[in-house]
Protein backbone atom coordinates (compact mmCIF):
# COMPACT_ATOMS: atom_id res chain seq x y z
CA UNK A 1 0.00 0.00 0.00
CA UNK A 2 1.38 3.35 -0.99
CA UNK A 3 1.40 6.31 1.38
CA UNK A 4 -1.02 8.36 -0.71
CA UNK A 5 -3.60 5.53 -0.56
CA UNK A 6 -3.81 5.65 3.24
CA UNK A 7 -6.70 7.61 4.70
CA UNK A 8 -6.80 9.39 8.04
CA UNK A 9 -10.05 9.03 9.95
CA UNK A 10 -11.69 12.30 10.90
CA UNK A 11 -14.72 12.20 13.16
CA UNK A 12 -17.78 14.20 12.21
CA UNK A 13 -20.62 15.33 14.49
CA UNK A 14 -22.90 12.54 13.18
CA UNK A 15 -20.39 9.89 14.34
CA UNK A 16 -20.47 11.07 17.95
CA UNK A 17 -22.82 9.35 20.37
CA UNK A 18 -22.77 10.76 23.88
CA UNK A 19 -23.32 8.40 26.80
CA UNK A 20 -24.33 9.31 30.36
CA UNK A 21 -22.24 8.48 33.42
CA UNK A 22 -22.91 9.03 37.12
CA UNK A 23 -20.03 9.54 39.57
CA UNK A 24 -20.32 9.41 43.37
CA UNK A 25 -17.97 12.02 44.84
CA UNK A 26 -18.34 10.93 48.45
CA UNK A 27 -14.90 10.67 50.07
CA UNK A 28 -13.01 11.47 46.85
CA UNK A 29 -10.30 14.14 46.69
CA UNK A 30 -11.35 17.29 44.84
CA UNK A 31 -8.54 17.73 42.29
CA UNK A 32 -7.98 14.04 41.64
CA UNK A 33 -11.67 13.51 40.95
CA UNK A 34 -11.74 16.51 38.61
CA UNK A 35 -8.75 15.25 36.63
CA UNK A 36 -10.44 11.86 36.16
CA UNK A 37 -13.76 13.37 35.03
CA UNK A 38 -12.25 15.68 32.38
CA UNK A 39 -11.30 12.91 29.87
CA UNK A 40 -14.90 11.69 29.85
CA UNK A 41 -16.23 15.22 29.26
CA UNK A 42 -13.78 15.96 26.45
CA UNK A 43 -13.96 12.49 24.86
CA UNK A 44 -10.26 11.75 25.22
CA UNK A 45 -11.15 8.27 26.45
CA UNK A 46 -12.68 7.41 23.04
CA UNK A 47 -10.82 6.25 19.92
CA UNK A 48 -12.71 8.80 17.78
CA UNK A 49 -11.42 11.79 19.80
CA UNK A 50 -10.95 14.92 17.75
CA UNK A 51 -9.64 18.11 19.42
CA UNK A 52 -11.90 20.41 17.41
CA UNK A 53 -15.17 18.58 18.20
CA UNK A 54 -17.15 17.90 21.35
CA UNK A 55 -16.78 14.10 21.46
CA UNK A 56 -17.42 13.83 25.17
CA UNK A 57 -20.08 12.22 27.31
CA UNK A 58 -22.44 13.63 29.91
CA UNK A 59 -21.22 13.26 33.49
CA UNK A 60 -23.53 13.54 36.52
CA UNK A 61 -21.69 14.00 39.83
CA UNK A 62 -23.60 13.35 43.06
CA UNK A 63 -22.75 13.77 46.78
CA UNK A 64 -20.44 16.71 46.11
CA UNK A 65 -21.09 18.09 49.59
CA UNK A 66 -19.13 15.09 50.97
CA UNK A 67 -16.02 15.67 48.84
CA UNK A 68 -12.62 15.53 50.56
CA UNK A 69 -9.99 18.28 50.48
CA UNK A 70 -6.43 17.52 51.61
CA UNK A 71 -4.22 19.50 53.95
CA UNK A 72 -5.14 23.00 55.07
CA UNK A 73 -6.80 23.92 51.78
CA UNK A 74 -10.17 24.59 53.42
CA UNK A 75 -8.57 27.49 55.27
CA UNK A 76 -5.82 28.55 52.84
CA UNK A 77 -7.24 28.20 49.31
CA UNK A 78 -8.72 31.41 47.91
CA UNK A 79 -10.74 31.74 44.71
CA UNK A 80 -10.02 35.14 43.15
CA UNK A 81 -12.26 37.15 40.85
CA UNK A 82 -12.02 40.68 39.49
CA UNK A 83 -14.79 43.15 38.72
CA UNK A 84 -12.82 44.86 35.98
CA UNK A 85 -12.49 48.10 37.90
CA UNK A 86 -9.29 49.35 39.58
CA UNK A 87 -9.00 47.78 43.02
CA UNK A 88 -11.90 45.45 42.25
CA UNK A 89 -10.27 42.15 43.22
CA UNK A 90 -12.22 39.89 45.54
CA UNK A 91 -11.28 36.62 47.20
CA UNK A 92 -13.45 33.87 48.63
CA UNK A 93 -12.02 31.15 50.86
CA UNK A 94 -12.78 27.54 49.99
CA UNK A 95 -14.63 26.90 53.27
CA UNK A 96 -16.95 29.88 52.62
CA UNK A 97 -17.60 28.75 49.05
CA UNK A 98 -18.40 25.19 50.18
CA UNK A 99 -20.83 26.42 52.84
CA UNK A 100 -22.76 28.59 50.34
CA UNK A 101 -22.42 26.58 47.10
CA UNK A 102 -21.09 23.02 47.65
CA UNK A 103 -20.87 22.25 43.92
CA UNK A 104 -18.78 25.27 42.88
CA UNK A 105 -15.26 24.06 43.87
CA UNK A 106 -15.59 20.94 41.71
CA UNK A 107 -17.14 22.96 38.90
CA UNK A 108 -14.27 25.48 39.01
CA UNK A 109 -11.65 22.70 39.11
CA UNK A 110 -13.11 20.95 36.08
CA UNK A 111 -13.82 24.14 34.13
CA UNK A 112 -10.23 25.33 34.47
CA UNK A 113 -8.95 22.02 33.03
CA UNK A 114 -11.08 22.33 29.88
CA UNK A 115 -10.15 24.18 26.69
CA UNK A 116 -10.89 27.89 26.71
CA UNK A 117 -13.39 29.35 24.27
CA UNK A 118 -16.55 28.13 22.60
CA UNK A 119 -15.64 24.44 22.73
CA UNK A 120 -14.95 24.63 26.47
CA UNK A 121 -18.31 26.32 27.07
CA UNK A 122 -20.03 23.55 25.12
CA UNK A 123 -18.20 20.83 27.06
CA UNK A 124 -18.92 22.29 30.52
CA UNK A 125 -22.62 22.16 29.65
CA UNK A 126 -22.39 18.36 29.75
CA UNK A 127 -21.37 18.41 33.41
CA UNK A 128 -24.20 18.09 35.93
CA UNK A 129 -23.28 18.51 39.61
CA UNK A 130 -25.59 17.85 42.57
CA UNK A 131 -24.84 18.30 46.27
CA UNK A 132 -27.07 15.45 47.42
CA UNK A 133 -27.67 11.86 46.41
CA UNK A 134 -30.60 12.55 44.06
CA UNK A 135 -30.43 13.70 40.44
CA UNK A 136 -33.15 14.24 37.79
CA UNK A 137 -31.35 12.32 35.00
CA UNK A 138 -32.66 8.81 35.67
CA UNK A 139 -34.50 8.82 32.32
CA UNK A 140 -31.14 8.89 30.49
CA UNK A 141 -30.12 5.65 32.28
CA UNK A 142 -26.61 6.78 33.29
CA UNK A 143 -23.96 4.14 33.84
CA UNK A 144 -22.10 4.14 37.15
CA UNK A 145 -18.52 5.27 36.65
CA UNK A 146 -16.04 4.04 39.25
CA UNK A 147 -13.06 6.37 39.46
Amino acid sequence: MRVKDQKTYAASPKDIQARWFVVDAQGKTLGRLASKIVPYLTGKNKPIYSPNLDCGDFVVVINVEKIHVTGKRMEDKIYWRHSGYPGGIYGTKLKDLVSKHPSRPLQFAIKRMLPKGALGHQIIGKLKIYAGNEHPHAAQKPEVLEL
